[in-house]
């Protein structure tokens, strides 16, 4: 099992996200949670510890949509019930993505 580092609760998040690691093209995935240090997707492939992408979803806040695109590094990825939970750590998160994450975390 992962090691648990989260330094802030989470809040469940089930919407469509795209993810686009360094060097690779982008892939389709879900989002299953996020707090205010990272997140986590189901993806359909394995992703390597340390990895570095950018992960894009959709918040729904005050009747609006906000997009997000922050870059995150892969902390976990394990398997389950055939596809691949990874975890993810927010990478020099954007004032505009930190304050609308906060926004739906509150």
């Amino acid at each position: 099992m992962p090691n648990e580092s989260r330094s802030s609760k989470r809040k469940i998040l089930k919407v469509k996200a795209l993810l686009a690691m360094e060097g690779e093209d982008t892939i389709m995935a879900r989002t299953a949670d996020v707090g205010g240090d990272g997140l986590c997707l189901m993806v359909g492939k394995s992703l390597k510890q340390g990895a570095i992408g950018l992960v894009r979803f959709d918040l729904f806040q005050e009747g609006q949509v906000k997009s997000i695109a922050v870059r995150a590094a892969v902390q976990y990825c394990i398997l389950s019930n055939g596809e691949y939970k990874v975890g993810f750590r927010f990478v020099n998160l954007e004032l505009s993505a930190m304050a609308s994450l906060a926004r739906y975390l509150h």
